[in-house]
């Protein structure tokens, strides 16, 4: 069986995905496992064993930021079960080492005081600039979803990001088919990291969806489900 396996974002969790589980479920076979705290590793285990509980053999991953690395460490360990990528708002590389420092001192805030401050912390470079502006609703959700969040697991998953492998390395030999998806106004992942993404992957297409930063599924929903629901047609 073959299906949809959707991927959240860090601090996240699978609810940033609902819109998305709601419309695909009765269509296709989706899952949307939960890993925040785990490292990379544990989290594709996870993923896996969630896969073979359901039946399927086979999925189309769609990673956003967090997500999209965990996509990366799933073709490391199981390329067999990849029938497609969608990798949004993500980068192959790993941190450089002002990135890791600065993940290193929010793990240590946040086992300090918690997670109450992580959304003033996070929210402005993860949200574009028009969602800021004008989709206060958004804002709102993002901040919900972050507050959910355990703080050991933040912290956890700050530990796995900062270390996570370089995966530039892997992209040439990732023959499926890939959808590179990141929003315009995304300044942690920008639009030309998203170019030299798709550039490097051997069946690649890439999409920039307006008025979205690095939450680009939440930020502009329409636009995200589109460009996903014109891949999925290829695949099944």
């Amino acid at each position: 069986m073959r299906g949809v396996v959707f991927l959240h974002a860090f601090p996240y969790n699978p609810r940033m995905w609902e819109e998305e589980v709601g419309y695909f479920r009765g269509r296709l076979p989706v899952l949307a496992p939960h890993y925040l705290g785990l490292s990379l590793s544990e989290a594709a285990e996870k993923v896996l064993g969630e896969m073979d509980e359901a039946g399927l053999e086979e999925a189309v991953f769609v990673g956003l930021s967090m997500g999209g690395y965990l996509i990366f460490e799933l073709w490391r360990k199981a390329p067999e079960r990849v029938l497609g990528l969608v990798l949004a708002d993500t980068r192959a590389g790993a941190d450089t080492e002002e990135g890791r420092k600065n993940r290193y001192a929010l793990r240590e805030r946040v086992l300090a005081e918690g997670v109450t401050f992580l959304p003033e912390a996070l929210l402005p470079s993860h949200l574009g600039k028009a969602t800021q502006k004008a989709k206060p609703q958004v804002w709102e959700r993002a901040k919900a979803l972050i507050l959910e969040a355990r703080p050991q697991e933040v912290a956890q998953s700050l530990l796995a990001l900062a270390e996570r492998p370089d995966s530039t390395p892997l992209l040439p030999g990732m023959r499926r088919p890939a959808l590179v998806l990141v929003g315009e106004e995304d300044t942690l992942t920008p639009p030309e990291e998203a170019k030299a993404l798709a550039k490097a992957l051997p069946d690649a297409r890439m999409l920039i969806l307006p008025e979205a930063g690095h939450l680009s599924n939440l930020e502009n929903p329409k636009a995200f489900r589109t460009a996903l629901l014109g891949f999925l047609a290829e695949l099944f």
